[in-house]
């Protein structure tokens, strides 16, 4: 039995840091390459396993030096890398990132590996899917493998946590119906919704008429907005000094299903999520940023109340 078993993608990230971010055409200076575990989906199931939730990861990578990385990484924090495919003929995922002097980062994702993990490849993890109190979900893998993630989900009774994350043009309505909740950024909450202007709480309003079944709009340092069926909830961020803002939206993700799982309501597991995605940004790099439950006890309190919007 898992708390989380997590569908996506597994990358080795290639870190630069910058003085400055350079323009078209143009050549700057950094710091030594920085190899580190990365992918969204490996992300996610890092962070979850790393704050204590029985986690497994069902991705795809290739049999080279960057698939052992990333499978180690996810030994180490505590991951079932059972359902994990190696692909002795394929090239591990990796992340092109550089990273300013404020801790935003740029990244450039070539594939490889997670560009083959099909829908046979989830058909044969069914007795997982079935197995897990929830499937979390992102988008740099196939579409259709996407889709059949959902609809193994559905059978199984099993919660869908959904990160559509690169962002689409669009999203269609079936993975939308599935998503408990939707969890987006401000720039993915506005394109989906279709509302280029407008709030938080408009653009998660937006994206429920759509389908979804609640929405999270994670704000960065200002903490994120939940729409449930209890309605609207503000949870406040906690202030940090930003190392690296890279994962951090796959931590708060990882934190935020595995406290689903364990029976949270959605803004209670967005609160504990907010701390987590903070923790994060202290650190450089994605999963090695990641912190365990001992580590969050440092960073300061949330108000006890989430704040109404």
């Amino acid at each position: 039995m898992y708390d989380v078993l997590v569908v996506g993608s597994a990358n080795a990230d290639l870190t630069v840091r910058v003085a400055r971010r350079p323009g078209a055409g143009e050549t700057v200076l950094g710091t030594d390459l920085m190899e580190s575990a990365g992918g969204k989906g490996a992300n996610q199931a890092a962070a979850a396993a790393r704050i204590g939730g029985r986690t497994a990861l069902l991705a795809r990578v290739g049999g080279d030096a960057y698939g052992e990385l990333l499978l180690a990484a996810q030994r180490a924090a505590g991951t079932d890398v059972a359902p994990v495919i190696v692909d002795e003929d394929a090239r591990t995922g990796t992340a092109m990132i550089i990273v300013g002097p404020d801790g935003d980062n740029s990244i450039v994702v070539s594939p490889g590996a997670n560009a083959a993990l099909t829908p046979d490849d989830v058909a044969a993890a069914k007795d997982v899917i079935a197995a897990s109190s929830v499937v979390s979900l992102q988008l740099e893998i196939p579409m259709e493998t996407v889709r059949a993630a959902v609809a193994a989900a559905g059978e199984a009774g099993t919660r869908v946590v959904l990160n559509p994350s690169p962002a689409p043009e669009d999203l269609d309505r079936e993975l939308l119906a599935a998503a408990d909740p939707l969890v987006v950024n401000e720039h993915e909450a506005r394109q989906l919704s279709r509302h280029t202007d407008g709030t938080p709480a408009e653009w998660a309003a937006a994206l429920r008429e759509r389908g979804a079944r609640s929405v999270v709009v994670t704000l960065g340092g200002d903490g994120a907005l939940v729409l449930d069926d209890a309605g609207t909830t503000a949870v406040p961020g906690v202030r940090v000094k930003a190392v690296d803002t890279t994962g951090a939206g796959d931590a708060f993700t990882g934190a935020l299903a595995t406290r689903l799982a364990g029976g949270a309501t959605l803004p209670d597991a967005a609160r504990f999520a907010v701390r987590v995605g903070a923790a994060a940004v202290t650190k450089p790099g994605a999963q090695p940023s990641y912190p365990t439950t001992e580590e969050l006890a440092q960073l300061p309190e949330l108000p006890e109340q989430p704040q109404q919007p």
